[in-house]
């Protein structure tokens, strides 16, 4: 069985399309619009904990490596040769 419906192109001419045709149109039509509607932009309240804990790790980790003695006397040798070479 087969439903009928019409087309406005300047003459009036009929088209059939079959319903279960019909319906997979519309099903996926619909699909799009409620994936595009729930797609998620950002964050959670848990993953921004998560975030922001593994931030303050990183910061924490930088900070000992950046105040260590070997860190400071690598950083003091090469701006001291760098003022040497000018």
């Amino acid at each position: 069985m087969t439903v009928s419906i019409a087309v406005a192109t300047g003459r009036r001419r009929v088209r059939s399309i079959p319903p279960a045709r019909r319906v997979r149109r519309w099903l996926s039509a619909r699909l799009r619009r409620l994936r595009g509607a729930r797609s998620d932009a950002g964050m959670s309240t848990a993953e921004y904990a998560i975030g922001t804990v593994a931030a303050c790790a990183i910061a924490a980790a930088l900070y000992k490596l950046v105040t260590s003695g070997v860190f400071t006397d690598a950083f003091t040798e090469l701006v001291n040769r760098a003022f040497h070479v000018i």
